[in-house]
């Protein structure tokens, strides 16, 4: 199932993926879906990053401790 959003771009974005679209031979809702699935991972990592740097019970190695602990 799908859903239809609008979105409203700066005529300078729209002009972009329109050459995106017209080069690739896809169209633009292919590259904006693309586009936002790329930015939602990021996000997830991102949030997912945040939160093991907020945690306090998550130890913190140095790159000594580290590499010892890799065997490097």
């Amino acid at each position: 199932m799908s859903k239809t959003i609008s979105v409203r771009l700066p005529d300078e974005l729209a002009e972009r993926l329109g050459g995106v679209a017209d080069e690739t031979e896809r169209p633009k809702a292919f590259h904006i879906q693309k586009a936002l699935e790329a930015y939602l991972e990021e996000f997830a990592d991102l949030q997912i990053a945040l939160h093991r740097v907020r945690d306090q019970t998550d130890p913190v190695l140095s790159g000594k401790e580290l590499r010892k602990a890799l065997g490097l």
